[in-house]
Formats: C-alpha cells, structure tokens, sequence
C-alpha cells in the first residue's frame, strides 16, 4: 500500500498533467490564444421568450436585430422544442417565427446570437422623416405643450440646442411643466419627449436595444429616441438627457412595431442574458463549426445557455481565490477569520471596487462589534443573538446604501453584495475571540482576512486570470493538483522564520 503522500504526490501529478495537457490542446488545435491581448470583445447575446399557451395554434414572432445597427453578427442560434421555426426576410427587417399546433404547457423559445461592435450604430439615411400622430389632447394638455414648447423655442437658436435642453429639463425632474406634463399624459418620458418633439414640427421615432452590461441576465428592451436634428439624425437618451448613441447599448430594432408578437399565448415575456468574452473572432468562429468535432475533449463554457455562462465567468474564479486561501495559511502562516471567508469578502470587492468595499466591510464590523457587545450584557441565547446581529447588519446595510444614494456615492449602493448572515457569524466570531483572547487576536485575525482577501481580489480580477479560468477551466484541475501538495506540506511558514529569528542567532 503506498504511504499517503506519495497517493497524493501521484493523483496531484496527474491532474496537473491532465489540465495543461488540455489547455495546450485547445490552444493549438482549436486555435484559442493564451493571452488577452489579441482579443476583440464579442457579447453572447439570448433572448429568452416565454408565455402561456391558449386555446387554439400558438405563433411566436420575434423581430431580429437590424442589420444596419453598427454591429457585425458572426452567427445566429434558434431553440425550440418541437415547434416549426422559420426566419421571415423582407427589405426592411428579419422575424424569427415559430409555429406550433398545440401547446398544453408553459413555453420558452431562445434566440442566440454573437456580435462585436464595428462602427457604434450608424444610422441609415433613408429613414422617414413624417411626423408621426399626436395623441389627442385636452384644452389643458394643449396648453401646457405650447407654453413649454415656446419658452424652449425662446432659449435657443436652432434645433439642437432646442432639443439640448428638452433633454435637459426631463433629465433634471425639476421642472414644473415636466412634471405636470407628465402626470397628465399618464406616460413614460421616453413617450413625453416624442410627443414634445412631434408637437414642436421635429421627426421622431423609436430606438430599442440592450443595455449590455456583462454577466447581466433577465435584462429588458430599453427605449431611446433618434429625432431628425438640423438635417441629421440623433439618439436621444430620456433617462440621463445625453444625445449620440451609448457604447454600451446594442441596437435592436428602429420604428414602432411590435418587437415580440404572441398569437395562441398570454403573459408573454422577453428577457436577455449578456456575457462579453475577450475572444478573436476567427476563434469564436472556429469553436462553433467545429463544436461536434471535438466534443469529447473541448470542455467549452460557450456551449452552456449565456444566462448559465455569467453565472460559471464568476464562479470559475473562486478555486483561483482558494489557492490564495491556502498558500496565505499554509505557506506564509496567516491568520484569517474564518477558512474561506475571505473568498466570500474578495467576491463582494470585485463588485464595489476595492476602497469603497473595504470601507463598507470596516464601517458595518464595526458597528456590528459595537452593537454585539451591547447585547451580550444582555445574556441572550446564541441563536437568538446571532439573529439579532444578521437583523443588524441588514439595517446597517441599508442605511449605508440610503446614505450614499443621497451623497451620490453611486459605488456604495453595492453594499448589497456583501453576504449577509456571513458578516453576522464573523462578528459573532469575532466577538467571541475578543471575549477569550483580547482585541489583539481579533486584529490579528481580522487584519490577516482583510489582506488575504485584498490579494485573491487582486488576482481575481486580473485579466489574464479570467481569461484563462473561462477559455481553460480544464485548469482548475492543475489548481486542484497544486493544493493537494499544498496540504501535505509540512515545512516552516514563512512567518515562522521571522518568529523564531533570534534562534538563527544563537545557531
């Protein structure tokens, strides 16, 4: 029988020599780079349509993305179960359409498509420039558009600034006619401003599109305007009173029909899951045509639903965060609080950015401590009082956000990513330890977690590790192997060679 270390000296051997054996497969044969710098950014974007059949044939039509919307599409995916599926083709939009005799059950559909951005969504010049309907409006209504209308008209001298500072006042909420306009149409500002618009003789239509944020899912069509400006189109944005097209937001469809349309059905949804990858072009290319080729050995994340790829792009990088767990305890000697609690806090950091999530961590430990303190005077019960410590930190929590909100900390807001009843046990913890060992301990312990957690957050978000941990996930197999001979060492620690320094001396 082979002693302990040498089962897991060859099983570490194994598994390291497995998972650089498969990354260097997939970087020769299938093409994928091992550094990020020959990247271009392509979105995996799915569109998920669901709804509830009625009586009769349900028929599903989903408007696809314009060709002309400043995006190049290296390649288009349907998925539907045992429905018919076309794609409707005309001069001035595509459809997806699925069709199906019967339905009995709740019904999802998916759209997939792949795009890089090529030239930021230039608009085409044969748009129509007909004013569209007014809605009818009452005495008052009339009179309030003419009186907003004429004050604009009096501060500016063409249509842009016209339309500048429209934008202006709907962005601000400060004004009384905005607010008056609004209340009595009963509609949206997006709505508001294109009647405004129609109203002052300026040619208006719809914009929808994604506000591609990455790793989003659930994400809705959002709505901005393009008006015919001075001789030229432009995209107005009614939410924050920018104009020009965003970066970020991948153009759907321009005009005012219907995106989805559900015949047979109810409760019809649309939603979109979003997941950027640094990926060349030819290689994203390459995995799709040749995917069945090589299936058994390319263990692709691209081959999930994108909605399950956002999730697996943040959870590939906690083993990362473990290695640093461990080499920080084993190898160096740190105290944590807590085995892995300082993955949970290197998590939240990557969400708030590292100053404001440190701040948020201290401010809530601290007054967490405080508060904890208080109520063992109290001798209550352990549940009981952990209890009221995660009731605590909730409303810490959301007074912190309340607070930044009205500063305009927008980075603060993300106190909500912080685990919850994990702060509770680690002051209960801590609590604990201050009551056995004295506030020493407790900043040794707590120090050495904020530290560990800073540097896992520093390796985690480092480009060069997300790209390989989503491209090669075969490689936590070689971190599996390199912890496992981590956990057999049994050597000094390195802060042990600084503990023991004045006996170098007598040696």
């Amino acid at each position: 029988m082979l002693a302990s270390r040498t089962q897991i000296g060859i099983i570490a051997g194994g598994l390291m020599i497995f998972g650089l054996g498969l990354t260097l497969y997939k970087s020769i044969s299938l093409g994928l780079p091992l550094v990020p710098e020959k990247y271009q950014d392509v979105w995996t974007i799915e569109s998920k349509i669901s709804f509830y059949p009625t009586e009769g044939p349900a028929e599903v039509s989903l408007s696809l993305p314009a060709k002309n919307n400043g995006w190049v599409t290296l390649n288009e995916n349907f998925a539907s179960s045992g429905f018919g599926f076309t794609v409707a083709t005309t001069e001035q939009a595509r459809d997806a359409q699925w069709t199906k005799q019967n339905v009995s059950d709740f019904t999802t559909v998916y759209y997939k498509a792949q795009v890089y951005n090529q030239d930021g969504g230039r608009t085409p010049q044969n748009l129509s420039t007909d004013l569209t309907d007014l809605p009818r409006l009452s005495e008052t209504q009339s009179k309030a558009f003419e009186l907003f209308v004429g004050q604009l008209r009096e501060k500016s001298n063409n249509e842009s600034t016209f339309v500048s500072l429209m934008l202006k006042e709907f962005a601000s909420n400060t004004n009384q006619d905005v607010e008056f306009i609004l209340s009595d149409l009963h509609e949206s500002k997006v709505d508001a401003i294109r009647y405004l618009l129609t109203y002052a003789g300026i040619p208006s239509h719809f914009v929808r599109g994604i506000q591609l944020e990455d790793g989003r899912r659930r994400q809705v069509l959002s709505t901005l305007l393009e008006a015919y400006v001075d001789g030229k189109w432009l995209v107005l944005n009614p939410t924050d009173g920018t104009a020009g097209m965003p970066e970020d937001f991948y153009l759907w469809k321009r005009g005012e029909d219907a995106v989805l349309t559900v015949f047979g059905g109810e409760k019809s949804s649309l939603e979109f899951a979003l997941v950027k990858n640094s990926v060349p072009i030819r290689t994203v290319v390459s995995m799709e045509q040749r995917s069945e080729e090589f299936a058994l050995l390319d263990f692709s994340i691209y081959a999930l639903p994108v909605e399950q790829q956002g999730i697996f792009k943040g959870l590939l990088l906690i083993p990362v965060a473990a290695l640093v767990v461990v080499f920080m305890r084993i190898v160096v000697g740190l105290s944590t609080s807590g085995t892995f609690m300082p993955i949970l806090i290197a998590l939240a950091l990557i969400q708030t950015t590292l100053l404001v999530g440190l701040a948020i961590f201290l401010a809530v430990v601290g007054v967490g401590l405080w508060i904890r303190s208080y109520l063992s005077h109290m001798n209550l019960l352990l549940v009981s009082r952990v209890a009221s410590v995660v009731i605590v930190v909730i409303l810490l929590m959301a007074a912190i956000a309340i607070v930044s909100y009205k500063l305009g900390i927008d980075q603060a807001l993300t106190v909500t990513f912080f685990p919850t009843i994990i702060l509770a046990w680690t002051i209960e913890r801590m609590s604990i330890l201050w009551e056995e060992e004295g506030g020493h301990e407790v900043f040794i312990q707590g120090g050495g977690s904020l530290m560990v957690a800073v540097l896992a957050y520093l390796v985690m978000s480092n480009r060069y590790i997300e790209h390989l941990t989503f491209n090669f996930p075969e490689l936590l197999l070689t971190l599996l192997g390199v912890i496992l001979l981590m956990g057999k060492y049994t050597g000094y620690r390195l802060s042990e060679l600084y503990r023991f320094r004045e006996m170098k001396k007598l040696l």
